[in-house]
């Protein structure tokens, strides 16, 4: 007999009876609910404990509690966490950038990414040098802006303000300048045995799981409108203020008769700017900023490429979304590589990297295939990754402390600009894979070239580093 029939033929009597059949039904089905819940909240507490404690491991070994560097590594992992939640917030309104969107509007969008490092390199390190003596306190005001900041996007959102992208714009200034003061900061909670490289890459890794955190949080919040995962973006940067005034003291450059209490003027000297850093550190930069370059082209070049030159058997998303997951996947083996027990050595390894962003162009250029996209992708996330790590590094060790944080702005607003300068070759190039990567391919060449014949004349003149 069909089931339904019965309930067709219900009297006024039975009818009488459904209320109590259906409340009879929702009490079984949260009876089996709770069940549910009991059953599987040993097992998320168990793992989360688990996931804690190797977190912690992670952090604190080799000395890195000892030194402080374990409360460094869990003060960014909070900061991160509340940056990748903003990103997720904004992705909607300020930085979201179609498919379908022109080449002009794609060239504003570039040219409006600079407007922060306008501020960041003349202004913002030498002011975040005057402050090294309090370095913890700058870190935290780098914080705490953010989070009144994102308080008040929420509002701006909710209303559609046209405040909206000047504090998103203001948010990006700011995480800059964290930026900058993070790398300034990392040497001077360096455990003994840990060379630099090992201690930026344990810094990444820890964003990067901080990454994973705030933006998967943000993305649920954010079903119910950007203004409640900005509003948790808020949250989590309180949390990482309070954690970064209570960083270890040595944070703090010392006031002593050799590091006295100076003032250097509010702005960047021309003597103080890049012509003027050592070789070594100069030819770090120009391989680096190959690497920007490469990201820059792939990130706009491919969203055009895909779509008026598609690869027969898949889909434009397709193949964004496996191009994304491959650098994706090279940034996370670059951090990897930079955190093994033996670093590699800083120099050679940008060589090596450089060489490796070139060949992958060329083969991008002659194979237009799905494993050449994903071949450069994935070397463009290692190369990237990695390649930050050692110039952090040989900028940490080959820079007087009193101008870290001058010299992080410089660097930090050239490779930007090196970034704008791949996506603008990217909307300028015929969408052909052959001349796109091609040229490409050649403007990696001449920098890394260039680099090396820098490198070649700094040790004639015996001014780099062994």
């Amino acid at each position: 007999m069909d089931p339904v029939e019965p309930m067709a033929q219900d009297t006024g009597a039975a009818a009488s009876d459904r209320p109590s059949r259906l409340s009879g039904g929702a009490r079984q089905v949260t009876r089996a609910l709770g069940r549910t819940v009991r059953a599987t909240a040993p097992a998320t507490a168990t793992g989360g404990r688990r996931s804690s404690a190797a977190f912690q491991a992670f952090a604190r070994r080799d000395g890195a509690d000892a030194s402080g560097l374990t409360r460094f590594i869990e003060m960014h992992t909070v900061q991160v966490a509340a940056d990748s939640a903003l990103t997720v917030s904004l992705a909607g309104t300020v930085f979201a950038m179609p498919t379908g969107q022109a080449r002009g509007a794609v060239a504003l969008f570039l040219l409006l990414t600079m407007a922060p490092f306008v501020l960041l390199a003349p202004f913002v390190g030498p002011i975040l040098d005057r402050f090294r003596h309090g370095r913890r306190w700058a870190i935290g005001a780098t914080l705490a802006l953010r989070g009144f900041l994102c308080w008040v996007l929420a509002g701006a959102v909710t209303t559609e303000s046209a405040w909206v992208f000047p504090l998103a714009l203001a948010c990006l200034v700011a995480s800059r300048a964290y930026a900058v003061a993070r790398a300034s900061a990392i040497p001077r909670l360096l455990p003994d045995g840990m060379d630099l490289v090992t201690a930026n890459s344990r810094i990444m890794i820890a964003g990067l799981i901080g990454m994973g955190i705030g933006g998967g949080l943000a993305g649920l919040l954010s079903r119910g409108g950007a203004e409640w995962s900005l509003r948790l973006a808020f949250a989590i940067y309180v949390v990482a203020t309070v954690l970064s005034i209570r960083l270890p003291a040595q944070v703090d450059t010392a006031v002593t008769a050799e590091t006295p209490r100076i003032r250097p003027p509010l702005r960047s000297l021309p003597e103080e700017r890049l012509r003027h850093l050592p070789h070594r550190v100069l030819h770090a930069l120009i391989i680096m900023g190959g690497a920007r370059f490469l990201v820059g082209f792939l990130t706009l070049y491919l969203i055009f490429l895909t779509r008026e030159n598609p690869i027969p058997g898949w889909s434009t998303p397709v193949l964004i979304g496996a191009a994304v997951v491959a650098a994706g996947l090279g940034n996370i083996l670059g951090s990897l590589l930079g955190n093994t027990k033996v670093a590699p050595p800083p120099t050679p390894t940008l060589v090596l990297l450089g060489i490796a962003g070139v060949v992958s162009a060329i083969f991008a250029a002659f194979f237009y295939a799905l494993w050449s996209l994903l071949l450069v992708s994935f070397v463009g996330g290692v190369y990237t990754q990695l390649g930050k790590l050692c110039l952090d590094s040989i900028i940490q060790a080959e820079v007087p402390e009193s101008r870290h944080s001058r010299v992080f702005a410089w660097i930090e607003t050239t490779l930007q600009l090196t970034w704008v300068a791949g996506g603008a070759l990217a909307i300028v190039l015929p969408l052909e894979p052959t001349i796109g990567f091609g040229v490409t391919a050649f403007c990696l060449v001449i920098s890394f070239v260039g680099a090396v014949r820098l490198r070649a004349q700094g040790s004639r003149l015996g001014v780099t580093s062994p």
